[in-house]
């Protein structure tokens, strides 16, 4: 009686796939075969350089010399006189005679002028500044200062005519800088004006012409004039 072969058991079914994978796995090995190298190891390189064969250096020896101070200078014992030109000398210079009869007496003679005393005080360093009204509770120099200032650019803030600058055709920011004194009496004086227009400086003339009489300032408890500078500025709308 013959054995019965299972068909699954057949190998020869599936040769072709076996064949197939064959091929594929020696393709694989010969191209990693192809693609297999190998490095010879390398000995590191000797730099050269034996600290055995190193010679010291021997610095060079450097000779100092002594120098020789010089010899000393003869000591000179003899003195030689010099003969006497006193008489030679005076009669070299000529007699002045003076006449004491035309020498001016004491009371006539006039002594120089000596120098005036500053115009003006600055107003920052003036040791009492003058009294604006209104600021007169103030006891302090500095407060008297800060309020003055205070109430002199209210002033001008309110009486100047700003549209000036548009009547004249002028664009952006104007300034006007102003100084003048404030004499002994308190009263403003000596006016001076720098502006782009005459007539922007004929109007700040006007408006500081206009300040009130204050309290003069005073150095060293008398009354001094005073300068005072202020720079007026508007804007004129393009």
């Amino acid at each position: 009686m013959k054995p019965k072969k299972n068909p699954k058991a057949d190998l020869r079914r599936r040769w072709v796939l076996f064949l197939q994978i064959g091929l594929i796995l020696v393709l694989f090995l010969t191209l990693q075969a192809f693609n297999w190298k190998t490095y010879e190891k390398k000995l590191p390189e000797d730099p050269g350089i034996n600290m055995d064969l190193i010679e010291e250096e021997t610095p060079p020896l450097t000779m100092i010399t002594k120098e020789t101070p010089p010899p000393p200078k003869p000591i000179i014992d003899k003195i030689e006189e010099v003969p006497d030109d006193s008489d030679q000398a005076e009669d070299a210079v000529a007699p002045i005679e003076l006449d004491l009869d035309d020498l001016p007496e004491p009371d006539d003679i006039e002594e120089p002028d000596l120098p005036e005393e500053p115009v003006s005080y600055p107003f920052i360093i003036i040791e009492e500044v003058p009294i604006f009204p209104g600021c007169e509770g103030f006891k302090d120099n500095r407060m008297r200062k800060s309020c003055m200032s205070s109430e002199i650019s209210d002033f001008v803030n309110r009486n100047f005519n700003t549209g000036l600058g548009e009547e004249l055709g002028l664009t952006g920011t104007n300034l006007v800088v102003v100084k003048f004194v404030i004499n002994e009496e308190g009263r403003v004086e000596q006016i001076q004006t720098r502006a782009p227009h005459p007539e922007l400086e004929k109007e700040a003339r006007r408006v500081i012409s206009k300040l009130p009489e204050m309290k003069p300032g005073r150095q060293r408890g008398k009354a001094v004039p005073v300068s005072y500078s202020i720079p007026i500025r508007f804007r004129v709308q393009d």
